[in-house]
């Protein structure tokens, strides 16, 4: 045995195959991916917890013989709670917050057999899509430094991406698994509502539209990984039906034609880069290569009134947060705790009533609906991922002007008057305009993926996304499994790695 030094080519499971042959031990592995994270963190920032004592001493053993024996792994440094280890989840007021327990979904990571070595970036309670939190600073894409990895678990997509884990955990609320798989050209499924647990210490988080699982390189280590993790937890408000199949069994199976609707125009009517629409111009004419039939069409869906609604319960759980935070510190929370802009979020929060976030979730219902009819005619839905490439980092920072009014409305406790003034319709365009296409998938709790399949003219990844009836991953992974091969991303490296 001895150091590997084709490490990054191979995906987890073929990894864990490694170290069960005897050809490399855990130790060593977790050594391997140690020497990454130094030489390539610096330059990324996409690890801000090192865990490497609590990674070497799982090492050496004894580890739970999972499908993923000895496998280094990242979780992300929001929801996954390791006892023992600050979670900050972006946020100042929480750096030095340390959960006493494992969250069961780290749980049930450690019992796969993985190697957790640390914890990845990610913005302010995972807010935004792109992941410059003020605490530790922008994550950087292994493609083009100069651009976002996205986010919320752009430092994820960052570490897969570079080669210095095959896979690590993400979350999604509102596309942060597939909106960085897709700018970092790397394979990410949302699982269905309930899939995999949220407990103890969550239920419906963010009514709902989040759900936690992985970004990979690789097809099979997202089906393996979701074959070990789902089903319910105790106490959960959420149980869905298991699979008949394991999902590492449904990828070798031929998905059969399938009938496909698609869509490039964004469903808040704002622009869609040219290179995005022709990256799905080009995967429908892949899917037609395939045997598959794929028209236009789209579901009949308000896309602006459920970006309003997605706002305000985004605007509800930020004062909910901001307000928890004080079982942490001990205290009242006070501007500085938070980065301004969450603060306003907070504030806005406040200014609506029981009644309108109520109103605000029965769209999302309503949408469920619609989309149940769209699934009636169509097996899947696509759409890019995102309607614009990786954005530079930094570009969409609040600008002179917005700073000085977010500092204004901070001060004096403004939220209504900033209500009032119609902020929220603007808030809708600006927030969604590059990434319009993932919410849906999380208003209706359906399961949605992004596939790696083109690149930009600049060598910038493009997803390509695609949503599934409610508790229909088999035919997402069928369909992912085929597209891998039809066209293999695997091997296709940024210029940022080892």
């Amino acid at each position: 045995m001895g150091k590997i030094n084709d490490y990054d080519q191979y995906d987890a499971l073929g990894l864990a195959e490694l170290i069960r042959n005897g050809d490399i031990s855990p130790a060593e592995a977790c050594e391997e991916a140690i020497d990454r994270i130094e030489k390539l963190n610096p330059e990324l920032n996409a690890v801000v917890t090192k865990m490497y004592e609590e990674g070497r001493k799982t090492a050496k053993g004894p580890i739970p013989d999972g499908p993923f024996f000895g496998v280094p792994f990242f979780i992300k440094d929001l929801l996954a709670a390791y006892a023992g280890v600050p979670m900050a989840g972006g946020c100042k007021a929480l750096k030095n917050f340390v959960p006493e327990h494992d969250s069961e979904l780290v749980v049930r990571f450690k019992n796969a057999g993985l190697v957790i070595l640390g914890k990845t970036n990610t913005p302010e309670f995972g807010l935004k899509g792109v992941t410059e939190p003020e605490l530790f600073g922008p994550c950087r894409n292994p493609w083009n430094t100069d651009h976002t990895p996205g986010g919320s678990s752009g430092g994820t997509a960052a570490a897969v991406a570079a080669g210095i884990v095959p896979m690590a955990s993400a979350g999604d609320g509102g596309g942060s698994i597939r909106i960085p798989a897709g700018y970092c050209g790397l394979f990410g499924i949302k699982p269905s509502r309930g899939r995999n647990p949220s407990g103890p210490d969550y239920g419906r988080i963010w009514q709902g539209a989040v759900q936690e699982h992985v970004i990979t390189r690789s097809v099979r280590d997202s089906a393996a990984m979701l074959d070990c993790t789902q089903g319910a937890d105790i106490g959960t408000p959420y149980e869905i039906k298991l699979p008949e199949t394991p999902y590492l069994k449904e990828i070798k199976k031929d998905p059969g034609k399938l009938k496909i609707a698609f869509t490039t125009r964004s469903p808040i009517g704002t622009p869609v880069h040219p290179e995005c629409v022709e990256g799905i111009e080009k995967t429908t004419q892949l899917l037609e290569s395939l045997g598959h039939h794929v028209e236009e069409a789209e579901p009949d869906i308000n896309g602006k009134e459920l970006a309003e609604s997605y706002l305000i319960m985004y605007f509800g759980e930020m004062a909910a947060d901001i307000k928890n935070l004080e079982d942490v510190l001990g205290r009242k929370a006070k501007i500085g705790d938070v980065e301004d802009l969450t603060w306003t979020l907070g504030l806005l929060g406040r200014s609506f009533s029981a009644g309108e976030f109520v109103n605000a979730i029965r769209r999302w219902d309503q949408a469920s609906r619609k989309m149940g009819v769209l699934f009636q005619k169509y097996d899947l839905y696509l759409t890019p991922t995102t309607a614009y490439p990786p954005p530079e980092i930094g570009e969409l920072d609040p600008k002179p002007a917005e700073v000085a009014l977010i500092k204004v409305v901070n001060k004096l406790s403004l939220g209504g008057l900033l209500k009032a003034s119609g902020i929220v319709d603007q808030l809708a365009e600006k927030s969604f305009e590059k990434m319009p296409f993932t919410q849906l998938a999380n208003f209706t709790g359906l399961p949605a993926m992004s596939v790696p399949l083109f690149w930009t003219s600049d060598n910038l990844p493009l997803g390509s996304h695609f949503i599934a009836p409610s508790g229909d991953e088999a035919t997402l992974f069928r369909l992912a499994g085929q597209l891998e091969k039809a066209r293999p991303w695997f091997d296709r490296r940024p210029p940022v790695i080892v």
